[in-house]
C-alpha cells in the first residue's frame, strides 16, 4: 500500500463531448484508450522505453480511482533492478556526458555500480551533472542545442519516469501522443487525419511554440508536479536535474529556464507543464466556448487544432495567447497560421474565385486538400519537402566521406538509409514522393562514385544496376488512418 493524501485543489470536471456519438479523432474527448489498450503500457524493445511492472499496479490504480491523490512515497520504487532496465535501455552507441563514461564502461562493473548509484540516491548523496551541450541543425539553417546527460543521469531519469508514467499516464489527455508509452507520431498523424475527414473541420490553428524547451518556466514546472509529486526526495531530484546546467566549450552555465532536449527525463516533464498550461486548458475550452466541432492533436510542442466556425478559432487564438503568456510562453509570430481547411475548403474557395486551400505541416508531411477518385474530399499526406531536403543534405554530406568505401559497403549503409525513410514515411498516396527520395539517394551516389573514378564519370546502366542490387525499392508500410485508429480504439472511443 502506497501512502497519499488528500489535496484541496480542485480538478477540472470531465464533462460530456461537443456533439456525442460522431466520428473523430483519436479519444479526443477523454482521457486515453479504452481500458485494455496500450495507452498504460509500455512496448517492448529498447526504443519504446521501459515496461511498466507489477510493483507500479497499486501507483496506477491509486491515481487513475482518485485523481487528486499526492503521492508521499515513490522513491522506493527506483530499485536496483529498476536502474538495471534503465541500464539495458539505453543504446550501447550513445554519447558520452560530461565525465566521459560510456555505456560499455559502466557494465564492466554493472551490478556494483548500481548498487552504488541505487544507495547514493536513497541516502540523498546523489548528485546530478551538467549535460554535455551539442548542437544539431534543424530544416530550416538553425541549430537546435541538445543536452547529453552523464550515463547515471540517464539511468536514473530513465527509472524515474518510469515510476512516475504510472501516474501521470492515467491523467494525460487522449490528443496527448508525445514521447508516451505505447503512443508514437503515426498514432497522433492517424488522429489528426480522422478528425479532419470525419468532424466538421473547416479551419486549422497550425501553431508553434517559440523555443519551447528553452522557455519553459522551472517554477512552474515545480508547482504543477506538486499536484500530484509529494515525495519530497523525487522533486529533489527533479531540481537537481533542473539546476545541473549546461557545459560547452568547457565553461559550465547554468539553466534558469526550460528543460535539456535529449535528457531522458525532459519528455516526461514537457507532458506535465504542457498538461496543465494546454491540455486541460483546451478541452475545457471546447466544451465551455466552441459553437461547432473542435478536434486537438499534440505531439510534444507541436500541435494541430481544428474548427468549424472561423469564429471559433479566432477566438481559441487569442485566448491561447493570453493563456501562454501566463506560463511565459509565446506562439512563434511567423509559423503561427489560421488557414482554411477541410472537406469542403476547395467547393467554398472555388466559388469565392480563392485558390485551393493552403496546405500545413504536422510531424513530417504535409497535409494536403485534395480529391478522390469520385471527386470527393480526401486528404492527402506527402512527405514535407523541408524534411526530404535535409535528410537528402546529410546522405550527400556522409557519402562524401564513404565515398572510398568498398561499394557493397556503400550500398548497404544506403539501404538501411532508404528502409528507414520507408519505415517511417511509406503512408498511403506518398509513393511519389518515397519514389523522388530514392532517385535523389541514387544521383548522390553516382556522384560519390563518379568523384572517386579516374575519368569523373559513372554510366546510368551502371549505377542503375547498383541501385536494382542494393537500393529496396519503397512500398506503402502504412495502412490508411482510420483502419488503424479503428483498430486501435477498438471501435470503443466515445466519439465513434
Amino acid at each position: 500500500m502506497h501512502d497519499h493524501e488528500k489535496s484541496d485543489r480542485p480538478v477540472l470536471p470531465v464533462k460530456p463531448p461537443n456533439k456525442p456519438g460522431e466520428p473523430g479523432a483519436e479519444v479526443v474527448e477523454g482521457r486515453g484508450l479504452p481500458e485494455g489498450n496500450t495507452a498504460g503500457e509500455t512496448r517492448p524493445g529498447r526504443s519504446a522505453g521501459l515496461g511498466v511492472s507489477s510493483d507500479l499496479d497499486r501507483v496506477r490504480q491509486v491515481a487513475r480511482k482518485d485523481r487528486d491523490v499526492r503521492f508521499t512515497a515513490l522513491l522506493h520504487h527506483v530499485s536496483v533492478d529498476r536502474l538495471r532496465e534503465a541500464y539495458r535501455a539505453i543504446s550501447p552507441n550513445a554519447a558520452p556526458g560530461v565525465d566521459g563514461v560510456t555505456w560499455r564502461d559502466y557494465g564492466r562493473d554493472l551490478e556494483a555500480n548500481l548498487r552504488d548509484l541505487h544507495a547514493r540516491v536513497q541516502r540523498g548523496a546523489y548528485r546530478a551533472m551538467p549535460a554535455r551541450r551539442v548542437f544539431i541543425p534543424k530544416t530550416d539553417g538553425r541549430l537546435r542545442p541538445l543536452g547529453v546527460a552523464a550515463l547515471e543521469d540517464k539511468i536514473l531519469q530513465r527509472a524515474v519516469v518510469e515510476v512516475l508514467n504510472a501516474i501521470y499516464e492515467q491523467d494525460f489527455l487522449g490528443f496527448s501522443y508525445g514521447f508516451r508509452p505505447g503512443r508514437s507520431q503515426h498514432d497522433a498523424l492517424d488522429a489528426l487525419a480522422v478528425g479532419i475527414t470525419h468532424k466538421k473541420v473547416s479551419f486549422v490553428l497550425d501553431a508553434d511554440i517559440s523555443d519551447f524547451f528553452g522557455s519553459l518556466d522551472q517554477s512552474w514546472l515545480l508547482k504543477f508536479l506538486e499536484h500530484r509529486i509529494a515525495d519530497r526526495r523525487v522533486l529533489r531530484l527533479i531540481q537537481k536535474w533542473l539546476a545541473a546546467g549546461v557545459i560547452e566549450d568547457g565553461e559550465w552555465s547554468k539553466t534558469e529556464a526550460g528543460t535539456a532536449q535529449g535528457a531522458s527525463v525532459s519528455p516526461l516533464l514537457s507532458n506535465v507543464f504542457l498538461h496543465y498550461v494546454f491540455d486541460l486548458w483546451a478541452d475545457q475550452w471546447r466544451r465551455r466556448n466552441a459553437r461547432g466541432d473542435v478536434i486537438l492533436v499534440r505531439y510534444a510542442d507541436d500541435y494541430v487544432a481544428g474548427f468549424e466556425y472561423r469564429e471559433d478559432a479566432e477566438r481559441f487564438l487569442a485566448d491561447l495567447r493570453e493563456r501562454f503568456a501566463e506560463f511565459g510562453l509565446e506562439l512563434h509570430p511567423d509559423k503561427t497560421r489560421l488557414i482554411e481547411f477541410g472537406r469542403f475548403a476547395a467547393e467554398r474557395r472555388a466559388r469565392h474565385g480563392l485558390r485551393k486551400p493552403e496546405t500545413f505541416d504536422f510531424l513530417g508531411f504535409t497535409h494536403i486538400c485534395a480529391t478522390n477518385r469520385r471527386g470527393g474530399f480526401k486528404l492527402k499526406r506527402v512527405t514535407s519537402k523541408k524534411k526530404m531536403q535535409a535528410k537528402l543534405k546529410s546522405v550527400k554530406t556522409e557519402m562524401r566521406k564513404r565515398m572510398h568505401h568498398p561499394i557493397p559497403e556503400q550500398g548497404h549503409w544506403l539501404a538501411g538509409v532508404l528502409q528507414g525513410h520507408y519505415n517511417y514515411y511509406a503512408v498511403p498516396d506518398n509513393s511519389e514522393a518515397m519514389r523522388g527520395f530514392r532517385r535523389r539517394v541514387i544521383w548522390h551516389w553516382r556522384a560519390a562514385l563518379a568523384r572517386r573514378s579516374q575519368n569523373g564519370q559513372i554510366t546510368w546502366q551502371r549505377i542503375d544496376r547498383l541501385a536494382a542490387r542494393w537500393l529496396p525499392q519503397p512500398r506503402v508500410l502504412h495502412p490508411w488512418p482510420n483502419v488503424r485508429f479503428d483498430a486501435r480504439t477498438r471501435g470503443r472511443s466515445p466519439v465513434r
